[in-house]
């Protein structure tokens, strides 16, 4: 049957321990609601959502590896990928000369069956997944932002792959699943927008970026909150072991599959001593006012690992703070516990408990409803009984944005951090580097 039918009454049950979904952010949102109202309070969901994956092109880049890595990016597959290309920013002292590169080699792609060998591009998988992209692409070319497009078979369910102006990643109010490039430029001197631009969208699944330049590198890898950052090469095809992949805010909860913490999200956790939840005593008002008043940690690395590849490419993977915690206990001594093993992940923390004092949290309960509508957290960490999880996870299933943890377990750690994975391929950039960075 179909996934909104079977797949509802299936997470729904209690019976179900742990959900694991890929898709899109609409339909984890979905599911997370589902498991909420009747399934098992602390069954956890594993979910890898979609992204408006952006690739940053300076001027510094080879243009026959960007383009190269440009089409396999936003055209193989016909863009049918969660990693894919969406969103192209080109230094615009470079654009006219790199499109014209970038649309030749379009030319060149062939579209065809999945089974002929001369098949670069195949179909998308449904009529209705072509009809969304059609439509798209008309009101495009409607507003004449359609830069290049390529011919396809007039039967089946072939999307033309299109080049489409756009004037930033702020333009896209969804992902199109097809492929379809969207492309703007920028000013040099204009980076630090580039980026907020991209950050402010909430997706974080995949970024890449082609350039020579190592301080530009190292500040998009600071800055970016994107689960997986490939640089000098396509961001498609993560590999088990070497490229851990998954996404963050709007693009997934995280672990990431073929990671090290990946398998341990599907072992019972070592639950918490559970205590009943105590009548309220705070009001909306105090909480998000003290909410407003934290400072968010600092973005930077807590731990790093290099993982195997194959010569001529370096794979890392870090480990970053998740962000504001609220620790809930519900006892004092609880809270002080989750607050204490939250910060040694590099998080900032809010206790809220009886008797709190005023450098730690507040003082008081708050009503579990009121997790719907606060905004500034990332993480709660709650151990109380059964019905107060599932009011919990119920509040915080009908929020809109991220799909943020309900921590339940006594084993916080590893649940307060993100992961993101660099991949450089070190055999690209070629030429002195030293000396196109030298004013950097």
């Amino acid at each position: 049957g179909s996934g909104r039918e079977v797949g509802s009454l299936i997470v729904s049950d209690p019976a179900i321990g742990g959900v694991c979904f890929t898709g899109s952010t609409a339909t984890a949102h979905h599911i997370n609601k589902s498991v909420a109202q009747t399934g098992q309070a602390s069954a956890p969901l594993i979910a890898e959502t979609g992204g408006l994956n952006a690739m940053i092109v300076d001027s510094t880049a080879l243009p026959e590896q960007a383009v190269r890595d440009i089409v396999a990016s936003a055209f193989q597959s016909a863009g049918q990928r969660c990693s894919a290309l969406r969103m192209l920013y080109l230094q615009e002292d470079v654009a006219p000369k790199f499109l014209e590169m970038l649309y030749g080699a379009m030319d060149a792609q062939y579209a065809g069956k999945p089974w002929d060998i001369q098949t670069d591009i195949g179909p998308v998988i449904t009529q209705s997944a072509l009809d969304g992209i059609d439509a798209h692409i008309h009101k495009a070319a409607e507003q004449g932002q359609v830069l290049h497009q390529i011919e396809v078979p007039n039967s089946g369910t072939f999307a033309k792959p299109t080049v489409i102006k756009v004037s930033g990643i702020e333009d896209l109010k969804e992902e199109i699943f097809g492929p379809v490039l969207h492309v703007a430029t920028y000013k040099a001197n204009d980076m630090d927008k580039v980026v907020d631009a991209i950050n402010d969208s909430h997706y974080g699944l995949t970024f890449g970026v082609h350039t020579r330049i190592d301080t530009l590198v190292n500040k998009l890898c600071n800055s970016l909150n994107v689960g997986n950052l490939y640089v000098n090469r396509n961001q498609i095809g993560a590999v088990v072991g070497s490229q851990p992949f998954g996404g963050e805010g709007l693009s997934g909860t995280g672990p990431k599959a073929g990671g090290p913490d990946y398998l341990k999200r599907f072992v019972l956790p070592d639950l918490a001593t559970n205590h009943p939840y105590p009548t309220a005593t705070l009001s909306l008002e105090d909480v998000q006012n003290h909410l407003n008043k934290c400072k968010r940690p600092k973005q930077s690395a807590l731990h790093s690992v290099i993982l195997p590849g194959p010569t001529g490419e370096l794979n890392q993977l870090s480990t970053y703070a998740r962000g504001l915690v609220l620790c809930l206990g519900p006892t004092l001594t609880q809270a002080r516990d989750q607050a204490r093993d939250a910060q040694s992940s590099g998080c900032t923390t809010i206790i809220i408990a009886p008797d709190a004092n005023p450098e730690e949290g507040l003082s008081g309960t708050m009503p579990l409803s009121f997790l719907e509508h606060l905004s500034g957290y990332d993480a709660v960490i709650l151990w109380a009984e059964e019905s107060s999880l599932r009011k919990a996870r119920f509040a915080m299933a009908n929020r809109t944005g991220a799909l943020l943890p309900l921590i339940d377990a006594h084993d916080v750690v590893e649940r307060c951090t993100l992961e993101r994975h660099v991949c450089i391929d070190t055999t690209a950039a070629g030429g002195n580097a030293a000396l196109l960075a030298a004013d950097s």
